[in-house]
């Protein structure tokens, strides 16, 4: 049932629920999309932490690939490695030029580049699909990594973007000089036309832009940030709040989970819990200006038909 003092999120294209690790994130991203496809709206979620637990909450097997699990909600867990390909692809293009006039790239560098070796990698991948699925749903919930990952994350388009540009204006120079160099031997012959890296440099620049503008537009993305009433869990999530604003990320509400509604009187440990946790709730409004969005306790939540309590509340 809904709580009482639960105050609903704008509903948006993209949702993005976020916080501290352990706090319910992907149980409320799941029955949050759940909802959403009850109301028929046509919705993916996506895990991007690397502990995926989002097949486990839907109990359903999720692959690295959108994959029905009730009517109108797909999911997919996000696996880095699915991009590794691509972005070596794009690395050995840009090292193939350098060597042409002689610059030799060590591999170590090459896999630096755009490859899993380089810090963020998981983040980039996850940004990567998050432009391909921009389009084709009509909401996307995004079940975020714990709050250092999600920083990174929404850290990372503009940067992204601004390597690739210039990962790309670097390799068109080398081009350009080393055609050069050949048309002194060949003639207009040795003059090469655009290939499949240059428009692997292009989609990918292009979809960070997407995602770049998509992420600080209120009209289409809402992050909600997941916590539970706890103290020690109270100063991490004003963080969050507060460094979401620094990226000029659209914040709707915070999310208390795991609120005990209805306790039994007679058990004093309950009845204390229930008013530590009323004292925390209190706090959190009093120092952060964000509506409260309350879900109930609920026993493990696991499977569409037990989400749909979740997403009620939310």
């Amino acid at each position: 049932m809904r709580c009482p003092s639960a105050v609903p999120a704008t509903v948006t294209d993209y949702t993005m629920f976020g916080g501290k690790g352990g706090v319910g994130k992907t149980t409320c991203a799941a029955g949050y999309a759940v909802a959403l496809a009850d109301a028929g709206h046509g919705t993916l979620v996506v895990s991007t932490d690397p502990a995926h637990s989002l097949g486990d909450a839907l109990d359903a097997d999720v692959g690295n690939e959108p994959t029905p699990v009730a009517d109108g909600l797909e999911a997919v867990e996000i696996d880095p490695a699915s991009r590794a390909d691509r972005y070596r692809a794009l690395a050995e293009a840009l090292a193939a030029d350098m060597r042409s006039v002689g610059v030799r790239v060590p591999e170590e560098d090459l896999d630096a580049l755009f490859g899993g070796a380089m810090p963020g990698a998981d983040e980039i991948a996850a940004l990567d699909l998050f432009g391909e699925y921009l389009e084709g749903y009509d909401r996307v919930v995004f079940d975020t990594a714990p709050t250092g990952h999600t920083l990174r994350l929404l850290d990372l388009p503009d940067t992204v973007g601004r390597a690739v540009e210039t990962a790309a204006s670097v390799r068109s120079q080398v081009r350009r000089a080393a055609d050069t160099a050949r048309s002194m031997l060949m003639g207009p012959a040795a003059f090469r036309g655009e290939d499949e890296a240059d428009e692997g440099f292009t989609d990918l620049r292009e979809r960070m832009e997407r995602v770049e503008s998509a992420l600080r537009d209120p009209g289409r993305t809402g992050f909600r940030v997941v916590f539970r009433p706890e103290a020690l869990v109270l100063a991490e999530t004003e963080r969050l709040v507060d460094r979401l604003r620094e990226y000029e990320v659209p914040t709707t509400d915070l999310v208390a989970n795991g609120v005990l509604a209805d306790v039994n009187e007679d058990c004093a440990r309950c009845t204390r819990q229930r008013d530590r946790q009323q004292e925390r709730l209190r706090e959190v409004r009093e120092r952060v200006d964000l509506p409260v969005t309350e879900v109930p306790e609920l026993d493990e939540p696991r499977g569409i038909e037990a989400l749909r309590a979740v997403g009620e509340a939310l």
